[in-house]
């Protein structure tokens, strides 16, 4: 594992593109401080950048270090939270312009898996995690499902967790408004 995350994180510093398990489903990721290699994150998928991206982190420091104010709020839903969620924060800083949605907030994962909170640990930094799928093709649930379209378009494909045949499902949604107001995006 320990040799797979060091290439993994060499990739992403010189600014190219993974694919990754993470602890919902295999995911596309870059640095998400680098606005070139979101961009190219968007070309893979086809993507609208107008559409957002979440980024994945491996602890709360880090989620403040990317986030202006972190509501109380968020702490108690990530203390209760029985699957991974992904909360969406306003006044989103430190990352590339390019990742935000359009009011200046951005979605962040805490992960506990294994391989993908180790390979943010080393990284030192968030990384994007978007379902490895061209927009609007079904998420893989496995790495098996992933198209050869997505692996021939990144620069550097994980070895962990290729063999795993269970069915991943993606994160919980929640949207956390700066006048404390919860909006629930998916379940």
């Amino acid at each position: 594992m320990s040799e797979d995350i060091k290439q993994a994180c060499e990739v992403m510093e010189r600014g190219g593109v993974i694919l990754y398990p993470t602890d919902t489903i295999w995911g596309i990721g870059c640095d998400a401080t680098n606005a070139a290699a979101v961009k190219r994150v968007y070309e893979i998928k086809q993507r609208a950048d107008s559409k957002a991206l979440i980024v994945l982190t491996d602890s709360e420091p880090k989620v403040e270090y990317y986030v202006s104010e972190v509501p109380e709020t968020a702490w108690q839903l990530l203390d209760v939270a029985v699957k991974p969620l992904t909360i969406i924060y306003p006044g989103a800083r430190n990352l590339a312009p390019n990742l935000l949605a359009e009011d200046g907030s951005v979605a962040i994962r805490i992960t506990h898996e294994a391989f993908s909170q180790e390979l943010c640990r080393r990284f030192k930094k968030a990384i994007v995690s978007t379902s490895a799928n061209i927009s609007g093709q079904p998420s893989p649930h496995n790495f098996a499902e992933v198209s050869v379209e997505i692996k021939n378009a990144v620069d550097y494909i994980v070895e962990a967790r290729r063999d795993e045949t269970k069915e991943a499902v993606p994160s919980s949604i929640i949207k956390l408004e700066s006048d404390g107001s919860i909006k629930i995006i998916r379940e």
